[in-house]
Order: C-alpha cells, then structure tokens, then sequence
C-alpha cells in the first residue's frame, strides 16, 4: 500500500516509521523546512517510552538516550512559600524527538520531502492519506462536515518561551503583578535548557499591555516578574521579527466525531487537542500512530481498519480529555484557589483534574481528601462520589 503522511510532526513521522515496517510504500510531507519546530521540549512518563519500546525499539533506545529525567514537583505561591511533592517524568527536545524519528524514517526507507505543502483535494498517488498536520489541519478543514470537528476556545493566554536555566524538578511559580497573577510551566528537557510556559488571565495580560509590547519588551518585562525563578537567566523566544508581539494564544481544545472519510484519516492534534497544562500532547501524538499502525498490520479491508482505530482512540481519549478539561478550567478559575496557604493550594494544583473539585468549596476539599486518605471507608466513599461525578460529565458529554 502506498502512504502519504502530510505532516512531519511526532504522529505523522512514527506513523511513517510504524507502516514501513509493515512493507508499506510510505512517503512523509513536511511544509516546513527541515530542522523548523514550533516548541521547545515536551513531556512524557515511562508507559509511552514502553509503547515506544514495543512498536520499535530502535528509535526508542535513542529517545530513552535523549530524555531528560526530571524529578519532583515544585509548587511556589509568591509570598507564601514553597512545596515540593514526589513526581517525577521525562523530557525532549521537540526538534531532537523529530530528529530522532525522520532518522529512522529513513533508515527505513520512507521518503521524507520538506518545504512541501499538499493541498486539501490533490492529486496523490496514494492508497491512504494520513492528515496529521496539526491543530490548523487544512485537510480536515477541507472536509468539516464529515469529519464534524468542534474547537473549544480557553479564556486564559499562555505563550511558550523557553530558557538558559535548568529546572531539575517540574516548577509551577505564581507571581503577583500590578495587574494580578501569572504563573509559569517550568522544566528541563536538555543539559542547557528548559520550557518556560507563562500563563495568565486576559484581564492580566491586557493589564499588563502585553497584548502592546513587542517581543523584546515582553521578555523583559517577564524575566522581570520572574526573576528570583529564573537566576539572571533570559528568556528565549522562538526566531521571528524581534519587533512583532510575542505568539500569546488562547488554547484550542478540538475534538472529532469522525476520524476518517474515504482514504484519509486523521491523527495526532489534527484529530484533537488537550490542554498543555497536563503534558500529553505528544504522548496521544504518539498513541495515534500506534493505534493506527496495530489497526493496519495485516488488514485486507483497509476502511474496517480504519474504523477500530477511530473507535479505539475515541474511547482511550476519555480519561485525558476529561483530566485537560478540568486542569484548564482550575487554571482558568485560579482566583478561587490562590487565596489558601500554599499547603493547600499545592494539593488543590495536584489535584485539579477532579471531576468534584469545582463543586465543593476549595478548604472543604483539602480536608475532604486529608480524611479520605487516612481511613480506607471515606477513600471508598470518595472514590464513588468521584465516579458518579465522572459518570454524569460523561453522560452530559461535558
């Protein structure tokens, strides 16, 4: 079978390698140049480097070798304190994790062609199209009312900037400004770098005329609010006119009632979103193209495949949807939580994808979980409540 992937990110690119294992005649479109990215470093945990080591163990040795391993969880409320909780996850370089795949890719016989755009409705000599082209996707656009998406748009404004200053442990800092709270995602994912995410409300940001400043003026201005966190080390930019604003952007949270039309079939942020503030963009990137590879390995009826795949990430993608709804909305509705001691509010932070969080007062449900987790009879009840909870979102389909 022949096989376009349209887009050079972590799903089109590991679908590219998964399908030429297969014997696939495999070909992946990039419209950007190689060597371009649109991120710094992204995260994952241990269950995707085992999918990872199963589906092919060569790129998986090298993306194991590239991590960047960071351990615990610091939460800092400015004025307050510091609270560090055990945790702990890997890390990569966005540009080293495609590196790494375009590698393979073409160890294995793919034909990766950068600077090429393929537009919705081209001709392509192709038995099957997988669109994984990002959030934007043209090809899905193109065909809307099959594949019905919907986007849900956050009210938060976050930009993605990156670092000198290695954060060895997962930072969430809060700040106080002028104009009220912003707070970063903070951490390495190489020996001399790290994702800084800054995050705040529209009214802060507005407030604080970063919806006016340039680029340079902005960076200044936040290494000025979050100097103690970043040590005299600058904040970086991705390259672009020095003079333009910096890319704030309200996320985008997209989801898909079909997945395929014909011998197109969409993956990775193509298909759907989930906030950033969970860090599983790349992993569900990357479950994609295994489902997408299991449904095809040996299959005769190639539309059949393509609906167990659709119907298999649908169903897996539940959970984390429903866990990057609730984490959005926490962030989104901050004001309710940052007035607790920072005890508090670091058990509110780690436990902000509760499906009950936002129904019970923020102090009542510290002291909720404190007894839930010392008497196994009010954890079983807890637990219940909890499921019911999710069980109506389900239900309600929000």
């Amino acid at each position: 079978m022949k096989v376009t992937c349209i887009g050079g990110g972590p799903a089109g690119l590991y679908a590219a390698v998964l399908l030429a294992q297969q014997g696939h005649e495999v070909t992946v479109a990039e419209r950007n140049p190689a060597g371009t990215t649109h991120g710094w470093g992204v995260v994952f945990w241990e269950p995707l480097l085992a999918s990872l080591r199963e589906g092919d163990p060569a790129s998986a040795e090298q993306i194991a070798d590239a991590a960047f391993r960071w351990d615990g969880q610091d939460v800092e409320v400015e004025g307050r304190g510091r609270v560090s909780r055990p945790s702990g996850g890997y890390s990569i370089s966005r540009q080293r994790l495609l590196d790494i795949l375009t590698a393979r890719a073409q160890e294995l016989g793919v034909r990766t062609e950068f600077e090429r755009a393929i537009e919705p409705g081209s001709e392509l000599d192709a038995d099957l199209v997988v669109a994984a082209d990002g959030v934007g996707s043209a090809h899905r656009r193109a065909q809307a009312d099959v594949f019905a998406p919907t986007v849900d748009v956050g009210t938060n404004k976050y930009v993605w900037l990156a670092t000198t200053k290695v954060y060895t442990s997962f930072l969430f800092a809060f700040v106080r400004s002028s104009a009220g709270w912003l707070w970063c995602h903070a951490y390495g994912y190489d020996d001399g770098h790290s994702t800084f995410i800054v995050e705040c409300s529209p009214e802060t940001w507005r407030g604080l005329g970063l919806d006016r400043l340039g680029a340079e003026e902005s960076r200044e201005l936040l290494e000025r609010l979050f100097a103690r966190h970043l040590e005299g080390h600058p904040l970086i930019g991705l390259p672009g006119d020095p003079d333009a604003p910096l890319p704030w952007l309200e996320f985008r949270t997209l989801r898909c009632e079909q997945w395929w039309s014909g011998r197109t079939v969409l993956a990775g942020d193509a298909a759907h979103t989930t906030h950033f503030a969970i860090g599983s963009g790349t992993t569900l990137a990357l479950a994609d193209a295994i489902a997408l590879g299991r449904a095809l390995d040996g299959a005769a009826d190639v539309p059949a495949a393509l609906e167990r795949y659709q119907a298999d990430r649908q169903a897996a993608l539940v959970p984390s949807q429903r866990d990057a709804r609730n984490s959005a909305r926490w962030l989104e509705d901050l004001e309710r939580y940052i007035g607790t001691d920072v005890d508090s509010f670091a058990t509110l932070l780690h436990r902000r994808c509760s499906s009950l969080l936002a129904h019970l007062p923020p102090t009542v449900y510290v002291k909720a979980r404190e007894v839930a987790e010392r008497s196994g009879a009010a954890r079983r009840v807890w637990s219940h409540a909890s499921a019911l909870r999710r069980s109506a979102l389900v239900r309600r389909g929000g």
